[in-house]
C-alpha cells in the first residue's frame, strides 16, 4: 500500500495536539472548578463508566479525524498485470485414408497411429487454429478451421477408411488443404500431409499442388509412413481376413519435393514413437508468437478509512445527544 498525496499526512498533527491538549487541560488542575464542602451528592451517583464515558466523545472524534486524514491521502495498492498477446497459426492436417493405412507395422495400425499422434498435437497447439483433410482416391474436409480444440479431435476420431473411394490421391488431398487454407490472415499457414503411398489417381497432381502452395504461401511438411522393405497388411481372402507381408511403398521423391518448393521439409516415420517425434518437431518449428504487454492495476483502499470515520462521528453525536445528556 502506497498513498497517492502522502504530504497531507502531516495533518495527523492535529489531533495529536489536540489530544495533547485535552489530556494538559484535564490534569494541570487550570480547568474550570468550583469548591464545595463535600463530595458527598456528586459521589453518589458517580461510577467507572461514568468516568469512561465522559472521555469516550473526544475519543471518538480524534480517532475519525485521524482516520479521514487518512482517507485524504488516497491509499493505494497496485499490481503488474500482463496482457499476452498470441498470434497463432493455421495449420491443415492432411490425412491419407486409403485401406493401406491399414497395415500393421504400426500398432495397432498405421491409421489409428496417425490418429492418436494427431490428437496429442491438436491438444497441444490450443492458441492455434486448425483443420483436418482426409483423402484417399478424392479428398474431402473433414474439419474446417477453428479453434474448438474439443471439435478437432471428436472429428479426428471419426476418421477411416472405406469412406471414398479408394486410392492415393496426394495431389487432390494437397489441393484441398490449400483451398482451406489459402485465404487465412494469419501470419503462418502451414500443412502437414502424411501418406503411406504413390499417388496413383486424382484430377490434380502432386507438383501442381506444390505450386499453388508455394503461391499462397502454405508452408507443407510432408511424412511418409511405413515402415522399411515389408509391412503386415490384412488381405481379405475366401476363407476370411488373413495377414499377409506387403512391399512397403512411398513416393518419398514426391514428398520431398512438395516440401522443397514450399519451405517445409520431409519426414519419414517407420513406427509410432518417430511419428510423434516428427510431431514434436514441427511443433518447435511452428512456434506461436507471444507478445506480453506489463501494466500496473490500482485499487483504491481509502473507502474503509472513509467509512470507519463516518461511523465514529455518528457514534460521536449519539453519545454526546443522547448519553452524555443524561449523565448526573
Amino acid at each position: 500500500m502506497y498513498f497517492e498525496y502522502p504530504g497531507i499526512l502531516w495533518l495527523e498533527l492535529v489531533p495529536v495536539a489536540l489530544v495533547a491538549l485535552y489530556v494538559w487541560r484535564e490534569w494541570s488542575g487550570r480547568a474550570p472548578h468550583l469548591r464545595v464542602s463535600t463530595l458527598l451528592p456528586w459521589k453518589k451517583g458517580a461510577s467507572v463508566l461514568t468516568e469512561v464515558l465522559c472521555h469516550l466523545p473526544f475519543a471518538l472524534l480524534t480517532a475519525a479525524m485521524v482516520l479521514l486524514v487518512v482517507a485524504l491521502a488516497r491509499p493505494r495498492s497496485s499490481s503488474t498485470m500482463e496482457n499476452v498477446n498470441t498470434e497463432g497459426i493455421d495449420i491443415v492436417l492432411t490425412v491419407d485414408v486409403s485401406t493401406s493405412m491399414l497395415a500393421r507395422d504400426f500398432q495397432p495400425d498405421r491409421l489409428s497411429a496417425a490418429k492418436d499422434i494427431a490428437i496429442e498435437f491438436i491438444a497441444g497447439r490450443p492458441t492455434d487454429r486448425m483443420a483436418i483433410v482426409v483423402f484417399a482416391g478424392e479428398s474431402y474436409t473433414q474439419c474446417p478451421l477453428t479453434t474448438d480444440r474439443a471439435a478437432l479431435i471428436n472429428l479426428m476420431k471419426d476418421v477411416q477408411t472405406d469412406l471414398i473411394e479408394d486410392g492415393t490421391a496426394i495431389g487432390d488431398g494437397l489441393a484441398t488443404a490449400v483451398a482451406r487454407i489459402k485465404d487465412s490472415e494469419a501470419k503462418s499457414r502451414v500443412v502437414i500431409l502424411m501418406t503411406d503411398g504413390v499417388n496413383n489417381c486424382g484430377s490434380i497432381t502432386p507438383q501442381t499442388s506444390a505450386q499453388i502452395a508455394k503461391e499462397f504461401g502454405v508452408r507443407v511438411y510432408t511424412i511418409g509412413i511405413g515402415a522399411n522393405g515389408t509391412a503386415p497388411y490384412p488381405v481379405m481372402t475366401p476363407w476370411g481376413p488373413r495377414i499377409q507381408d506387403v512391399e512397403v511403398k512411398i513416393d518419398e521423391d514426391v514428398l520431398r519435393d512438395i516440401a522443397s518448393q514450399t519451405g517445409g521439409r520431409y519426414f519419414r516415420a517407420t513406427d509410432k514413437t518417430k511419428l510423434a517425434d516428427i510431431y514434436a518437431e514441427i511443433g518447435k518449428m511452428e512456434t506461436t508468437r507471444i507478445s506480453v504487454d506489463s501494466f500496473p492495476v490500482y485499487k483504491e483502499l481509502f473507502e474503509p478509512y472513509a467509512l470507519a470515520a463516518l461511523i465514529l462521528m455518528l457514534l460521536y453525536f449519539l453519545l454526546e445527544l443522547i448519553v452524555i445528556r443524561r449523565l448526573p
